[in-house]
């Protein structure tokens, strides 16, 4: 018997895998939750984990059958870019405190079931260079050197900024393409809510938007500015990954990768920041955008997740971090008289890589109405963050 590791939302778990005979491919997996909510997830299971299955198969043969022998969509991943696959992902949904099996199948003959919903990430040189990410759920975008290059020389609408835009989204299907496409023959298309899927209301300017980074010195937000370069790793349907660099920023030369990626029907993107540093940083500080201080702000240092809840126009929005409580040195609503400078701020013990969770939740889109609603949400992924699901591959 071997344990090696699997990775479920981006989190290792120890997996088991039965090799007594390892000549027999591996033909079965079993998703265990040991916690009291139902999940829905997307599982990744590494290229080495399929070893004994690929040794005799194409991967492009490999399906995957549920308990109902349902095929299901599955989706490849190759983060280095090396050609060469490095997981395989496909989607669980599992009761409160159950085990679900997965039958691993050569099947050539048998197409591979097309996700009616699907995750998307692309730069968009239409509009300046933003980057722009979406699922089912939710929506995201973050703003490139052009966009920088204008709003330095004082081009009205563009943002010299390393917040993190949200779109509030009403509807399922992919908005990037369409509302975009809008956008060339009227610059408001997305900013107004006038064909049911939602709209872009969501102020970031200089403040940290929904997920943005900083350095916390002496009351006060180092930053960076736009990013630099972007790498489409993957779009979709299940997970969309991609990489953003940014150039060294702050009194303490940092240089940051940004990895983000977004699964199907999350509500949350997972932020992975990789840091080298010309002097020792006194921290890393994830941030949330309290607008006007108007709204409602929860920090939950113990458990590791933290709450906005705001008014937009005539709707109310949840936003949120998630991060290992472990790491957290501090948390504070922080308000200022400076515009985009009042945000909820959750200072992390600085390391070479920091890993956490952003994302909100639109009370038009249905998900959620109230604010305990939007609380239940973090808790839910707090707990998702703290007991990853545990795979077992026989």
């Amino acid at each position: 018997m071997l344990i090696d590791k699997i990775t479920v939302r981006g989190f290792s778990c120890a997996i088991v895998c039965m090799t007594a005979n390892v000549t027999n491919a591996q033909t079965s997996v079993q998703v265990k939750n040991t916690q009291d909510f139902a999940r829905n997830e997307i599982v990744s299971v590494s290229i080495s984990q399929l070893k004994a299955f690929l040794g005799k198969n194409k991967a492009e043969d490999l399906r995957i059958k549920d308990a109902q022998n349902q095929f299901l969509p599955i989706q490849w991943i190759d983060y280095d870019g090396d050609g060469n696959n490095d997981e395989l992902l496909f989607q669980v949904n599992i009761d409160a405190k159950k085990t679900n099996s997965y039958t691993i199948v050569a099947d050539l003959k048998t197409p591979v079931p097309e996700s009616k919903l699907t995750t998307y990430s692309r730069l968009v040189p239409e509009r300046a260079d933003d980057y722009t990410w979406e699922n089912d759920k939710i929506a995201f975008r973050v703003y490139g050197p052009k966009g920088q290059e204008e709003a330095l020389a004082k081009v009205k609408g563009s943002t010299l900024s390393s917040g993190v835009d949200i779109w509030l989204k009403r509807t399922e299907k992919s908005v990037i393409n369409e509302w975009y496409k809008g956008y060339l023959t009227d610059p408001m298309y997305y900013h107004k809510d006038t064909r049911g899927e939602g709209y872009d209301p969501y102020h970031v300017g200089d403040s940290r938007g929904t997920g943005g980074i900083g350095i916390w010195k002496d009351e006060k937000l180092q930053v960076s500015q736009n990013f630099v370069t972007s790498k489409t790793i993957a779009e979709g349907p299940l997970r969309t990954v991609f990489e953003l660099t940014y150039n060294p920023w702050s009194e303490f030369g940092v240089k940051e990768t940004k990895r983000i990626s977004l699964d199907l029907g999350s509500n949350f993107s997972k932020f992975e920041s990789t840091f080298e540093t010309d002097k020792q940083v006194p921290n890393y500080t994830v941030g949330i955008t309290l607008h006007k201080n108007e709204g409602e702000s929860k920090l939950n240092d113990k458990n590791g997740y933290y709450l906005h809840w705001e008014k937009i126009d005539d709707a109310f929005v949840g936003e949120g971090i998630v991060v290992n409580p472990k790491i957290v040195e501090k948390s504070i609503a922080f308000k200022s008289e400076i515009p985009d400078q009042s945000n909820l701020l959750v200072v992390t013990k600085p390391q070479k890589k920091l890993t956490y969770y952003a994302g909100f939740a639109w009370q038009k889109s249905g998900q959620i109405q109230t604010q305990n609603d939007w609380e239940k949400m973090l808790q839910k992924q707090a707990q998702i963050i703290a007991n990853p699901l545990i795979i077992t591959i026989k």
